[in-house]
């Protein structure tokens, strides 16, 4: 059977040319550098290969500096891949054929407006109309299933500069989907916001998505975002893929523990109770109340009936290892071992 995808990308490569950074210069050398300056190579994004499904939610995750808003840049036309191919909707290319393709896509960068800054939000959306030669008659149902969903009708004559973060944030997704784009790309659309424009920016995407199946790849460093909204997930580091799979996936392969918490009302074996302890890693014991982590790779119902064994239970209940908590978890060993290779190689070199 073959896959349905809309995007496909091939060997994507982007190097970036910076200027060289030399320390102790001599004088004549900084004079000269006004006039010549020396360039090195800084290797953004590095053989990239991704297949996005029509009709997905996409996270696509790294830490700062490891290449996605460099990724989401190419993908929607604005960079120039230093090599690689790109094809979309089977034969577009977001380069060659620019006017075409991005009639057909939405783009949302969180720290970044599309909307102008001193008219009403109302105006912008009259100029994206113009913009994308929408009928007037498509433009008003639109703007009115937009506005009701979004739930930006109080400030839609507002000018954009009086609005809130989060008000602005709604206001900028409206206005990407305003034209009903095939994909749209997120980068960092809930930055900085609180948790009650989150939720509602979320049940907008899984909304429009379910509704007109529209493609969506999202970059975010808030977790949330991508449980709540992603089922595929693709996890890169310095510019390489290191993940790509389901979100499920990705918890059984790096989760080290889920947690068991119990809320009990007394001991009934105070022996097997503190052998439990000792077996166990402790995570939180306050009164009448423990919280108990299991490896993962350990039987669940083996834990739980010892647990059950020992204590009068009232209450108890299992948690999966937070996301936030398994993507730091691996970005700190990576942290560690880059550290340790370079105390390696520099033992070598002496």
């Amino acid at each position: 059977m073959k896959v349905n995808n809309i995007i496909e990308v091939n060997n994507l490569n982007k190097v970036f040319k910076i200027p060289k950074k030399e320390k102790n210069l001599s004088f004549w050398k900084k004079r000269l550098s006004w006039f010549y300056r020396e360039w090195e190579e800084k290797i953004a994004v590095e053989n990239i290969n991704l297949q996005i499904k029509k009709g997905e939610i996409l996270g696509y995750l790294g830490p700062n500096g490891a290449g996605k808003s460099t990724t989401i840049k190419m993908l929607t036309g604005i960079l120039h891949p230093t090599s690689g191919e790109i094809k979309v909707f089977g034969n577009l290319n977001p380069i060659k054929n620019r006017n075409e393709y991005t009639q057909e896509i939405g783009v949302v960068f969180g720290q970044r407006s599309i909307l102008s800054y001193d008219i009403a939000v109302k105006d912008s959306f009259r100029l994206f109309k113009a913009i994308y030669g929408l009928s007037e008659e498509f433009y008003q149902k639109r703007v009115e299933y937009l506005v009701k969903t979004l739930g930006i009708e109080p400030f839609f004559e507002t000018p954009y500069r009086m609005l809130s973060l989060g008000e602005k944030m709604r206001c900028e997704l409206a206005a990407s989907f305003l034209h009903a784009p095939k994909i749209v790309f997120l980068d960092e659309p809930t930055i900085g916001l609180d948790a009650s424009a989150k939720i509602t920016i979320r049940k907008f995407l899984k909304k429009i998505n379910k509704e007109e199946g529209v493609t969506i790849m999202i970059t975010t460093h808030d977790m949330d975002d991508i449980e709540e909204l992603c089922d595929r997930i693709i996890l890169i580091d310095h510019g390489t893929v290191a993940y790509e799979g389901t979100l499920d996936n990705f918890k059984k392969k790096y989760s080290d523990w889920k947690t068991v918490n119990v809320y009990y009302k007394s001991i009934i074996d105070k022996q097997k109770f503190s052998d439990l302890k000792k077996k166990l890693e402790i995570e939180e014991e306050i009164e009448k109340n423990i919280t108990i982590k299991i490896p993962v790779s350990e039987s669940l119902g083996t834990y739980l009936k010892l647990i059950i064994d020992c204590l009068d239970v009232i209450d108890l209940s299992i948690n999966e290892p937070k996301l936030e908590h398994i993507v730091a978890n691996i970005y700190d060993k990576k942290i560690s071992n880059d550290v340790f290779s370079k105390k390696i190689s520099k033992g070598k070199n002496k």
